[in-house]
């Protein structure tokens, strides 16, 4: 089975297996100053992220989600209102933020282009409607297709927040994915965010591990909703082992997941029935087949008995992602299968 349904399946390499054998650990829960444990490693990695995005501090997480919840309300009370995308992971998937019995955040919402990128008008209008506490963008947009927004953008969506006084939250879940794609460093895209989260997980193949970074006091209340949300961990050097030669190894690899992605899309482009939603820029490609198979879970049936597991999104799409383990022949057996599936439901359609 060809299997990209997503690039949380990446299983850790053997360098990051083995670095856990030889990290120092401590208690990272048994914390001093600053609110930092006692685990080396962790503190190293927190250090090397910091660094990495230009941020005065880092706090290592659980999960993405969790990075995501723990920074929201580091910076707003429950029931604030939250300016996000329209198709942001944060609101369609996550959730929690937005739970009536948790978060209770209010969601107002502004639309991506045909590139992925907010609509700065839309964020402009909303902010001048008052009362939003925070903007959120996702970098890359993952049901956009993977879309990578520049630093031009970034830096627009931040003007326009800053001048209604509203910090703004990155959800860089494949933050690295996006800055392999534009060819920019990692800072360049998190310069013009006050927070982010960013995932060790997915592409860059650690096991498990998000982190937090920004300002030193902010991080210092995101440690504080750690420990809130049960996040807080003792010998979490066993994570961040791993996570420190993802940093160091594993970010210019992506490129690869980005070719077979391309390469996928370029074979499927131009078919009757099947329709790449965006640009494929990134390691995602998302494509529509609505017009041949109004069931998606039906279409992804179909494709499991043909040898490719995938999986639907916004309940009308279907998700190809490509992570290291999945080779250049994967990514066109896959597109052939697409291609096999266009004909086969297409002719269907029609009849």
């Amino acid at each position: 089975m060809i299997d990209l349904r997503s690039d949380t399946l990446t299983t850790p390499t053997r360098e990051m297996l083995e670095a856990v054998l030889t990290a120092p650990l401590g208690d990272d829960d048994r914390t001093h100053e600053l609110g930092r444990g006692e685990d080396p490693t962790v503190n190293e990695l927190e250090d090397l992220a910091a660094r990495i995005t230009g941020k005065q501090a880092a706090v290592l997480m659980p999960s993405g989600c969790m990075a995501n919840t723990a920074a929201v309300l580091a910076q707003v009370k429950p029931g604030s209102t939250l300016l996000v995308d329209e198709q942001q992971h944060l609101l369609i998937s996550e959730k929690y933020l937005f739970d009536p019995d948790f978060g209770r955040m209010r969601a107002r919402t502004y639309r991506h282009d045909a590139q992925g990128r907010p609509v700065l008008a839309d964020i402009e209008a909303r902010l001048a409607e008052g009362g939003v506490g925070l903007v959120c963008v996702e970098n890359t947009h993952n049901y956009a297709g993977g879309a990578a927004i520049p630093p031009e953008r970034l830096e627009s969506v931040h003007r326009l927040a800053r001048a209604a006084g509203v910090p703004v939250h990155m959800d860089g879940a494949r933050l690295f994915n996006a800055a392999v794609a534009l060819k920019v460093a990692p800072e360049e895209l998190c310069r013009h965010v006050d927070t982010l989260m960013f995932c060790l997980s997915k592409g860059l193949s650690a096991p498990v591990g998000s982190l937090v970074c920004g300002p030193q006091d902010t991080i210092l209340e995101v440690r504080r909703m750690r420990k809130a949300l049960g996040g807080a961990m003792r010998q979490a050097g066993v994570i961040a082992a791993p996570g420190l030669v993802a940093l160091r190894r594993n970010v210019e690899r992506l490129a690869e997941d980005h070719g077979n992605a391309r390469a996928f899309a370029e074979r499927i482009a131009g078919l009757r029935h099947t329709r790449l939603v965006g640009a494929v820029a990134t390691n995602i490609a998302v494509v529509d087949v609505s017009s041949c198979c109004p069931d998606p879970l039906r279409y992804c049936e179909l494709a499991a008995e043909r040898g490719l597991l995938i999986r639907p999104v916004l309940k009308r799409y279907i998700r190809f992602v490509f992570y290291r383990g999945v080779t250049r022949a994967d990514a066109l057996a896959a597109a052939d299968i697409v291609r096999v599936l266009d004909a086969e439901l297409g002719a269907q359609a029609d009849a």
